[in-house]
């Protein structure tokens, strides 16, 4: 839907798509991408940028303002769809310094909501984490190796991994 929307808009504004940035794990601390795209402006093969929302683009005031500010400096555009921001212009670039520092407060305000009920949860004896599940077999797994059966096979049979068969037999052992 982004993507179809943006090439939508890019065409409208008579723009070729010089390049298409999609970052997984978008809260990484590198963004590979996101460079890459960084040096096509260094290297002038761009001359717009163009993101989805403006928390696409920076996940910090200071990452966003320093990229947009780097952006500028190399005369690239930057232009946000869903804010309508173009901030070629000094109210665009005001509004967009606003726009990142609310969206930055949310960002804030979600962490520490999930914190909060990450802490609620532990005060009330809730195990957090992946279940126990290898565990239960434990029994299982050990009659299974005393009879001759390898690892993968046992693992195999009682649909758990093998990683966790190898773990029960040695926490035997130890």
């Amino acid at each position: 839907m982004q993507n179809r929307a943006m090439r939508e808009h890019a065409a409208r504004r008579g723009w070729t798509v010089a390049m298409q940035v999609k970052e997984v794990g978008s809260g990484a601390a590198q963004r590979q991408r996101r460079e890459a795209l960084i040096e096509a402006a260094r290297r002038r093969e761009i001359d717009v940028v163009l993101v989805w929302r403006l928390d696409r683009w920076g996940r910090s005031v200071t990452d966003l303002l320093a990229t947009l500010q780097e952006l500028e400096h190399l005369g690239v555009g930057f232009v946000s769809l869903t804010e309508a921001l173009d901030l070629t212009t000094p109210a665009g670039r005001a509004m967009a310094a606003l726009l990142a520092v609310l969206a930055e407060f949310e960002r804030e305000i979600l962490s520490e909501r999930v914190r909060a009920g990450l802490a609620h949860a532990r005060k009330n004896g809730k195990r957090l984490g992946r279940p126990i599940s290898a565990a239960l077999h434990a029994d299982q797994v050990r009659k299974l190796c005393r009879s001759g059966l390898s690892k993968s096979e046992i693992a195999r049979r009682l649909k758990i991994g093998r990683t966790s068969v190898r773990r029960i037999l040695t926490s035997e052992k130890g």
